[in-house]
């Protein structure tokens, strides 16, 4: 543990403002707790800003469900990716509260009255066929407590589409993008906008696409110099890091 934060501890229970049995909780939490084969980092919030985030992806739906009870019985808000819907059902009908969004195939669980964090967020999506990449994005965002706003469909092979939202585009801090096949979009957005870009390659498009590697490279190339670029199909690190940013910004405390 870092002594810093153990001092502040001892502090808050000599002063009277955090019970023993509280610091001895958030203690025993620092080494993390195993739960179905999982080390559930429970530390992770107050080291980073936000809790472990569960990758749903070839875990049963049993570690799943355990492990999202350990971070609720600890106070922590819950996201699982990549959950296929049988398992969601398995989830859902263990815990109550906990919503499916089958097109992202992501689990969500927020608590009550938790923070909000100022700012707003822009998600793009350049075709209809990128939508589960970007629900994925927009269900991080929601799990973070971050304002977003959503526009689908306004890919560049028609352009007029995406000039009907630019100032909307101009008024986002920061603006998330997602677009397969050659990946053109974030270059366009990243002309009209002086906010960062974080550009999501999806695997959306025939052969040459190359499974999103062709829009990967297009957007590493891009002559726009505010446009970021994450890994193919990467929904949920765009929108991570657009809440850690705009929490840095903001100055916002979990």
């Amino acid at each position: 543990m870092e002594i810093d934060h153990l001092r502040q501890l001892l502090e808050l229970v000599s002063q009277g403002n955090l019970s023993v049995e509280a610091a001895q909780k958030e203690l025993a939490a620092q080494g993390g707790v195993r739960v179905e084969g999982v080390t559930l980092d429970l530390d992770r919030q107050r080291r980073c800003g936000f809790p472990e985030v569960i990758f749903g992806e070839n875990k049963t739906a049993e570690t799943i469900a355990s492990t999202m009870q350990a971070q609720r019985d600890h106070g922590h808000p819950s996201l699982a990716t990549r959950v296929s819907a049988d398992k969601a059902a398995v989830v859902t009908a263990r815990l109550e509260g906990v919503v499916y969004n089958e097109v992202a195939r992501v689990l969500r669980w927020n608590l009550e009255g938790s923070q909000a964090i100022p700012g707003r967020v822009l998600v793009i999506s350049a075709g209809t066929s990128d939508l589960p990449v970007a629900a994925e994005a927009v269900e991080t965002l929601i799990w973070m407590g971050v304002d977003y706003e959503f526009i689908e469909d306004v890919g560049v092979a028609g352009p007029h589409r995406l000039m009907e939202h630019v100032e909307n585009l101009r008024s986002a801090d920061v603006l998330i993008v997602v677009a397969g096949l050659e990946g053109a979009l974030p270059s366009v957005v990243g002309g009209y906008v002086d906010s960062p870009v974080l550009a999501v390659p999806t695997s959306v498009g025939y052969s040459t696409a190359f499974g999103g590697v062709t829009a990967l490279l297009g957007m590493l190339n891009s002559c726009a110099s505010n446009v970021l670029v994450t890994n193919v199909d990467a929904g949920f690190k765009a929108a991570y890091n657009a809440g850690v940013m705009l929490r840095r910004l903001k100055g916002t405390e979990r």
